[in-house]
This record gives C-alpha cells, structure tokens and sequence, in this order.
C-alpha cells in the first residue's frame, strides 16, 4: 500500500473522531443560548434577546412573541441598567426538543438605586425554559414560572 493510501485511510477514519469532539454539545449550545440572552438583556439589545425566541412563544399566560417583544421594549425604556443573573439547575436534552430549569435574578437601575425586579439573592425566581431545536440553533418555544406584573 502507497504512503497516499496510507494517509487516505488515516484521515478517513480520523476525521469523524474530530468532528465528534470538537462539535459543540446540545447542553454547551444551550448554556450558550442563555449567556447569550442575558448579555443582550444587559446589553439592552431587544433584538437580539428576540432572536433566541421562537416566533411560536407561548407561555402558561397566554403570552405570545409580539406580547414579549412590547413588554421587553417597555422594560429597557423603564430601566436603563438591567442585569440577569441565573444558574442554570438542570438542562434535560430529548429527541424533540429540550427542558431548562433556571433560577433567576433580575436587577433593575435607574439612577443611583438599583433593585430586584424579579427573584431576589434569597429566594431566586425558578423558571423552567421549552426549547426546540431548529437544525444546530435551539431556540424558546415555551416558558413556565414568568411572573406577570402590570
């Protein structure tokens, strides 16, 4: 066998191996996914914390994707320093889509005071997150634990 042929197998039967170890996991894309999202919340990026939700958002509310999209707007205009802090408790990845509990904190400024506006460093807001996967991109089709304030 030729020192080509050789190097032909090699990487033929190589090549999967890297590509299956440096291909990101669901669970680190996901992580990715709220790391992202609360930068942008920070950030003040209403587009781009949209982006990580499904046009096809729903939660136990009745709240749809235009519903967040408004109230988010309202919330930067409201505040003009927020920051998310979470821990992600639990990421459960299935065949048609994956479950995220998380415990929330949302801290709000204006001005000189700043304060929780949803959980607290005592008792956090726990939340659990649906997610469905569009090809290599999951996004939030659902949520549960959203407080309602008016």
């Amino acid at each position: 066998m030729s020192r080509k042929m050789t190097a032909f197998l090699i990487f033929l039967f190589a090549a999967p191996i890297v590509v299956y170890l440096i291909w990101p996991s669901d669970e680190s894309r996901i992580r990715k996914l709220f790391r992202e999202g609360a930068a942008a919340v920070h950030a003040r990026k209403t587009e781009d914390v949209m982006a990580k939700v499904s046009f096809n958002f729903t939660d136990e509310h009745g709240l749809s994707y235009l519903y967040l999209k408004e109230g988010l707007a309202r919330l930067f205009t409201r505040f003009p320093d927020l920051r998310v802090d979470y821990t992600i408790r639990n990421i459960e990845v299935r065949k048609d889509g994956a479950a995220v509990e998380v415990e929330v904190r949302v801290i709000a400024g204006r001005g000189p005071e700043a304060g929780y506006i949803a959980g607290d460093a005592a008792d956090p807001l726990k939340m659990k997150f649906h997610l469905e996967k569009d090809r290599t991109t999951w996004m939030v089709v659902r949520t549960e634990g959203l407080p309602l304030y008016h």
